[in-house]
């Protein structure tokens, strides 16, 4: 029996064919336009993240890095996952490699 099923949901990943910069202007843009408690703005940033706080002081991470193919995006939160899964699906995917590759959107580790 899963006891704690949000463990698998804080850490959610993507690849995308965007630059880093884009991503974190579009996280930026996407979470100030979410309307009432889903809104989150921006905390801190740096080259490679963007930290957001929302509502109830929630925070909403975003980190990027360089991968094949494109742009890796890691978004992490605890309440506000469904709205990072949101975000990352407006992405565009970068191309995969093969046909086994997982698809581009991934909970963190199940438990």
């Amino acid at each position: 029996m899963q006891l704690n099923q949000q463990r698998s949901r804080t850490l959610q990943e993507t690849v995308t064919t965007l630059a880093p910069a884009e991503v974190l202007a579009a996280a930026k843009a996407f979470f100030a336009r979410r309307l009432g408690i889903y809104s989150a703005f921006l905390e801190r940033e740096g080259p490679t993240f963007v930290a957001l706080r929302g509502q109830g002081g929630e925070e909403v991470v975003f980190g990027v890095a360089p991968a094949e193919g494109g742009t890796r995006v890691s978004g992490s939160t605890y309440l506000f996952d469904m709205q990072v899964a949101r975000f990352l699906a407006t992405l565009p995917e970068a191309p995969t490699t093969n046909a086994t590759t997982q698809p581009a959107v991934t909970a963190g580790a199940a438990s």
